[in-house]
């Protein structure tokens, strides 16, 4: 499993033209699941993505969590950051998981942030989406989840 995590001062999600999500001083987080992936890999994602130090402190060192500043996350499914990219000059889809799978895991994770003292908003899996955002720094990190599968 694959975010993209961006550092933002806002951002939001327009699908036909009416806006779905927005959000404040936050993370935007573009989302990617990958065969194989299963619940134990999104919620070990989901606690990277919350904890993560990127946001400054009083001596403007990256050293405070989203759930430090009590920011807010935009979570938006992206199945192209799967994309295989290593040959060719078109990208291949076969390292990002069957749609039907991807839908079922990004709900899920949706459900999991849900849970957490932090205001979520979410893009719409399958939509042709805009996403807007200013990103604060800028500040934009990698982050992958191995599935619980190559783990062992």
């Amino acid at each position: 499993m694959i975010a993209l995590i961006q550092r933002v001062s806002q951002a939001g999600v327009t699908v036909e033209g009416e806006s779905i999500a927005a959000i404040g001083k936050g993370l935007l987080a573009l989302v990617a699941m990958q065969p194989g992936d299963d619940e134990a890999t999104l919620i070990a994602l989901l606690r990277k993505i919350v904890r993560y130090r990127v946001f400054s402190d009083d001596n403007g060192k990256m050293n405070l969590s989203l759930f430090d500043i009590n920011g807010d996350l935009c979570l938006v499914p992206q199945f192209t950051l799967a994309a295989e990219t290593s040959r060719g000059l078109r990208p291949g889809f076969s390292t990002a998981a069957p749609p039907a799978e991807g839908e079922r895991l990004f709900n899920l994770l949706v459900e999991h942030a849900g849970q957490l003292p932090v205001h979520v908003q979410t893009g719409q899996f399958g939509a042709d989406m805009q996403v807007s955002l200013i990103n604060d720094g800028p500040a934009t990190f990698w982050l992958q989840e191995n599935t619980t599968a190559e783990k062992k």
